[in-house]
């Protein structure tokens, strides 16, 4: 799998909208066959901080992303709303989706494991 972090700073006046400015670039990924997530979160140290976790299928899906139109009007369309370009960790990864976090393991109750 493909597996994608970035940050996107946004421009102050722009922050609290970017759910809705990146919406259709962010609904036309989720719907691309080899797209496993696309998930956006707001830092909550900075409010103009949105870090997007993105996973595809392989590398196939991954050409198929940038290669979209919905991907090329992004391109165009979100960085007038950013204030630096974006940063990225991108990793191929021996792995078919999310794992548990062992260390914190949660019983069927609901109570965590502790120790």
């Amino acid at each position: 799998m493909i597996f994608i972090t970035a940050k996107f700073r946004v421009l102050p006046e722009h922050a609290d909208r970017w759910p809705d400015i990146a919406r259709d670039f962010t609904e036309a990924t989720r719907a691309e066959p080899g797209c496993m997530w696309f998930d956006w979160s707001r830092s909550i140290d900075d409010p103009t901080e949105y870090v997007l976790v993105e996973a595809f299928r392989d590398d196939e899906a991954g050409a198929a992303h940038v290669g979209s139109e919905h991907f090329r009007a992004a391109r165009r369309e979100l960085p007038p709303h950013l204030a630096a370009t974006p940063l990225i960790i991108n990793a191929n990864i021996d792995q078919d989706g999310w794992s548990e976090l062992g260390e914190m393991s949660v019983d069927q109750a609901g109570s965590g494991s502790g120790s």
